[in-house]
């Protein structure tokens, strides 16, 4: 099945104790179903000093449900995401507007 939500894609967090916020999505995992998106769901991490980088608290993006994210549209609102065949292209659009979606 095709993906509605990609890497890059501006999406909005629909439930959860980040409701509300947006960010752009940094990762998929499609068998887990979850998706880690910039600034969002962050936990702090302890990390140990390395030659390389400092340790100490490291706040960390942790993955979301994919259930729990939205589309934003050219509104700015959440949208859902649909497909149509546009030539011998199959691409995604927003549901609220009928925009194509870029990939």
């Amino acid at each position: 099945m095709a993906a509605k939500l990609r890497k890059g894609d501006k999406v909005i967090v629909l439930s959860g104790k980040d409701k509300g916020k947006t960010g752009t999505i940094e990762s998929v995992d499609p068998k887990a179903g979850k998706a880690v998106v910039g600034g969002v769901n962050m936990a702090v991490r302890h990390t140990r000093q390395s030659q390389t980088s400092q340790g100490g608290r490291m706040p960390k993006a942790m993955p979301l449900d994919l259930s729990n994210l939205a589309i934003v549209d050219a509104n700015g609102k959440a949208t859902r995401v649909g497909f149509r065949m546009e030539g011998d292209k199959k691409v995604r659009f927003a549901k609220t507007t009928g925009d194509v979606i870029d990939a």
